[in-house]
């Protein structure tokens, strides 16, 4: 019932933006099995930016992620599935991005360092589709170092991203600020580490 109730509420937000790229290619129907972004990248003003966003889950490792141990920090969540094309080729640029900026343990675990000046910055994926296996799998073979949550269940997690701001692509890249709310989103494949790169360092140097 989650699942059917979580592809009304996207139908119903894609129909209701007719100005949205996204809204046509939902409407015309293209058989890719997944709704493909155009790279659009939105960024968003601190007064812009609503509510912080809470969401948690089972990773495919079985461990659990909840984004409030990543608070104080830059939260960069993903949405894929293993048989999305777009995702496929992103995927090393999200792992050398987090490479890039030392991605280990949450900002909020005992053992991570929190400070104004080192934040820390947290990266996880939301799977969308896919079981734990093929999800392990498809980490292994691009290399995905960061968890991802299963969500294919209970669609919690894209639940928790339906307000403001649907991540109504797959893939689509969403960065949150230290507050937990959402400050930038690219709709679709990420082309370019700088990019990611570039949105991560503005808001780390936001002041807390």
């Amino acid at each position: 019932m989650a699942i059917v109730a979580l592809a009304a509420a996207s139908a119903l937000l894609l129909a209701g933006c007719s100005s949205d790229p996204l809204a046509d290619q939902y409407r015309e129907g293209s058989g890719k099995n997944y709704i493909a972004g155009d790279g659009t990248i939105s960024e968003f003003d601190a007064s812009q930016r609503g509510e912080p966003i809470e969401f948690s889950g089972e990773t495919v490792e079985g461990d659990t992620f909840d984004s409030t141990d990543t608070l104080g920090g830059v939260t960069v969540v993903n949405f894929w599935y293993a048989g999305c094309a777009p995702c496929r080729v992103e995927a090393p640029i999200l792992e050398e991005v987090s490479q890039s900026f030392g991605v280990g343990e949450p900002t909020g675990s005992a053992d991570a360092e929190s400070t104004t000046e080192n934040p820390g910055v947290a990266f996880v994926g939301v799977n969308v589709r896919d079981q734990a296996g093929t999800a392990a799998s498809f980490e292994q073979t691009y290399g995905v170092s960061y968890p991802s949550i299963l969500d294919v269940n209970d669609g919690t997690a894209q639940l928790a991203f339906a307000g403001d701001v649907p991540p109504a692509a797959v893939p689509t890249t969403i960065v949150l600020d230290r507050q937990g709310r959402v400050a930038a989103r690219v709709l679709g494949q990420l082309t370019d580490a700088s990019i990611l790169e570039s949105i991560i360092d503005d808001l780390l140097a936001e002041q807390a």
